[in-house]
């Protein structure tokens, strides 16, 4: 068994540019469950970077400090420290806070229970709360409002003020772990939690956490939920060779997709909508054009592939996580064979790989430049993705396929091979 095919030398293979590590202080005791870093999450404006570092703690660090720290300059990524920009925030008292400095702060914050799911959320670009009955609510959140979920071992979300590291909700239904969340890009403050109780449920933050509803449909453990960037359709994957698509509007199943031989664990939509990466425990990562339920790419950790009737017992190449890079080009995915690969959509070898011994999540900047990735012992690490100038052509796809479904695409009057390349058939 190797871990490509034959057809690629691995020495060929280029290495990924290793730039900084955030290390956790290990007592001699130490040594045992609780310490995983379950989860690393970027910031949407780049302001800041957070993880679960085991053991309660998660840490919230402004992005340019750890820059900074990394020296590897600031490249356009984030806010530049060095600019004299000084914001008047509003807290969720609707009050305004003092002028902040030209850096964040930093927080440690001790959420109770071991943390599972993290997930930023942005009131920017500031939308309405569906909820149009209530005219008072406890928290009037602002437009420049920045939290950060939790989800815990115990089943409840803690929404955390990144600004100031205050307490503001405490959400409370799940009867198992909170596996993951995801908040809606649309500035809507509507929260998505997965969880093993075999549910998703959605939360109105701007309705001061009201849960909205149940998505049921999930057979066993829901491991991973994600937006599309128009907040229109969500994905949840889970055990069972899960995944299933929903209508955020309705909030309705729309359908599942067939593909997977084992548990699916990690989802993720392109930038421009078109596309879904899922990673499972079958070794594989699947890019599915979801609008017609059709695999586009898979992306194969062990060669030659188990059969399907044998696809969990490779457990030394799970696929633990996967991450669309904003150029909507690369994607990376972390394994169990300790290597984390950067992927270009274009190719089915990976272009780029690191070691990484116990990787168990991953996530790009809000740029997309650099790629963060969470292990066991709690500590993370980061590369620098590689980097190429995108083509004129991909640029245009990507803007296109934003307000274009793949049917709308099919019906437009023009030649095959063009309609190909914009359905990502031809990558």
């Amino acid at each position: 068994m190797a871990s490509f095919p034959d057809s690629v030398n691995e020495n060929d293979i280029g290495k990924a540019k290793f730039i900084g590590e955030l290390l956790v202080p290990v007592a001699p005791f130490d040594q045992k469950s609780g310490r995983e870093a379950w989860t690393v999450a970027f910031a949407p404006d780049g302001s800041y970077f957070a993880w679960s570092q085991g053991h309660r703690i998660v840490r919230l660090i402004p992005w340019t400090k750890c820059l900074t720290s990394f020296s590897v300059g600031h490249g356009g990524e984030g806010t530049n420290p060095s600019s004299p920009r000084r914001l008047s925030r509003q807290n969720s008292n609707g009050g305004l806070t003092s002028p902040v400095s030209n850096e964040p702060r930093e927080h440690t914050i001790d959420c109770g229970d071991i943390v599972w799911g993290l997930a930023f959320g942005s009131s920017v670009p500031e939308k309405q709360s569906r909820c149009v009955n209530i005219e008072w609510h406890r928290f009037k959140f602002g437009q420049d409002q920045l939290l950060l979920a939790t989800g815990l071992n115990n089943g409840r979300i803690k929404i955390w003020d990144v600004y100031t590291g205050k307490l503001l909700l405490n959400l409370m239904d799940h009867t198992d772990v909170v596996r993951d969340l995801t908040f809606a890009p649309d500035g809507s403050l509507m929260l998505v939690s997965a969880s093993r109780d075999k549910t998703l449920r959605v939360w109105d933050l701007k309705d001061d956490g009201n849960m909205v509803k149940v998505l049921r449909g999930h057979q066993n453990w829901v491991y991973c939920s994600a937006f599309s960037p128009d907040s229109s359709i969500l994905c949840s994957v889970g055990a069972g060779k899960a995944v299933l698509l929903w209508n955020m509007d309705k909030y309705t199943l729309i359908r599942k997709l067939e593909g997977h031989h084992n548990d699916v664990v990690s989802c993720e939509f392109s930038p421009d909508g078109a596309l879904l990466a899922t990673a499972s425990y079958d070794t594989r990562v699947i890019v599915w054009d979801h609008h017609k339920a059709t695999i586009l790419l898979e992306l194969g950790h062990l060669f030659p592939p188990p059969s399907p009737i044998f696809a969990g017992g490779a457990n030394d190449r799970w696929v633990r996580s996967v991450s669309f890079c904003p150029d909507g080009r690369h994607i990376a995915s972390i394994t169990d064979d300790r290597l984390v690969r950067f992927w270009s959509i274009e190719e089915r070898a990976p272009q780029a790989i690191a070691s990484l011994p116990n990787g168990l999540c991953c996530a790009f900047s809000a740029e997309g430049s650099v790629l963060a990735a969470g292990t066991r012992d709690g500590n993370v690490h980061f590369w620098e993705c590689p980097r190429s100038i995108a083509s004129l052509q991909h640029m245009c796809r990507m803007s296109l396929r934003r307000v274009l479904t793949t049917q709308q695409v099919e019906a437009l009057a023009i030649p095959t091979p063009l309609r190909d390349f914009l359905t990502y058939r031809v990558i």
